[in-house]
């Protein structure tokens, strides 16, 4: 008893070693399954396309950094993600300086012009992957049968022109037509299983924008369980809706945020011309999330308004 010692410091009184650094390479492991999945099924040009994109994020941040005559970052692992993210995001057979341009974007123009990590207001890898979009459109809705590696349909595409189903096992599985990333809903759920068992995501974006699909396409008539497993639904409702700069901080927010992002997917999804409407639902929610934020903040303990 002699040896202990009474220590009194200020609030916040949080005992905890997680760290930037830390959780990044906690979603790194996280995204392991899905890009694993997408090399065995989409083979080795997948690979290097997550290979180029990675590389490429690293280096134009360093190399921006330095540019700048800022503290070079590269170590924290935020580079990292947003270059997998968006090779996960890419169809399988995209060229190969393709993916350098939108990984070039999404550091400089969804990152880095706004002051580096923790201010950029949109995700950088779908900044990336919409500038490739707009970009590229023809490359970037050409798609990979798993397969034969014959060009195909994803199972969005084939549902809204042709009518065509596809089976729930092979949307669970992976061995459909897609991005790199998004084909295997095993292997996300894997990924996002370890997240919230570390504690670096909160279910309530991820619950609220899956459930919120499948509320209102059962309304209109569309098969629910369709929708959550095909297109990148399951990919940014784990991986890029909750990530912690570009999404609200406030529960009641994260709810706000997650409905209205899935709101966005069935009204693309069902009337819109384009037949996925993920990156776009998270990128327009990211851009109320301060608005969120502002009017979501919970009530000082104590306070009292003032007579109008």
């Amino acid at each position: 008893m002699e040896n202990d010692k009474l220590v009194i410091t200020s609030s916040p009184h949080i005992f905890d070693d997680d760290s930037v650094e830390k959780i990044m390479y906690g979603v790194i492991i996280a995204l392991l399954p899905a890009s694993i999945m997408g090399v065995y099924y989409f083979g080795l040009h997948a690979l290097l396309l997550i290979v180029t994109c990675v590389i490429t994020a690293v280096l134009t941040e360093a190399l921006f950094q330095k540019a700048r005559n800022y503290p070079v970052t590269i170590k924290d692992g935020s580079a990292v993600i947003t270059g997998l993210l968006l090779a996960l995001n890419l169809p399988p057979g995209l060229p190969a300086w393709m993916a350098v341009v939108g990984t070039v974007v999404a550091i400089i123009l969804g990152k880095q012009i706004f002051g580096g990590l923790g201010h950029n207001p949109f995700n950088p890898a779908l900044v990336g992957r919409a500038f490739l979009v707009a970009s590229f459109p023809v490359a970037m809705t050409t798609w990979l049968s798993p397969v034969d590696a014959t060009t195909t349909a994803t199972p969005l595409g084939l549902m809204k022109l042709e009518g065509i189903p596809t089976d729930y096992w092979s949307l669970f599985i992976g061995k459909i037509g897609g991005t790199i990333g998004e084909t295997s809903a095993l292997a996300i759920l894997i990924g996002a299983g370890y997240l919230l068992y570390k504690g670096y995501i909160d279910w309530r974006i991820p619950l609220s924008y899956i459930g919120t699909v499948a509320v209102l396409t059962t309304v209109f008539g569309r098969d629910p369980i369709f929708h959550i497993f095909a297109g990148g639904l399951m990919l940014g409702a784990f991986f890029m809706a909750t990530d912690m700069v570009t999404t609200p901080i406030t529960k009641k927010g994260r709810w706000i945020f997650g409905i209205g992002a899935g709101i966005l997917v069935v009204v693309i999804r069902l009337w819109g011309g384009y037949p996925e409407g993920a990156s776009y639902s998270i990128l327009l929610m990211n851009g109320i999330t301060p608005l969120l934020n502002r009017y979501t903040r919970p009530r000082v303990f104590g306070e009292v308004k003032k007579n109008a």
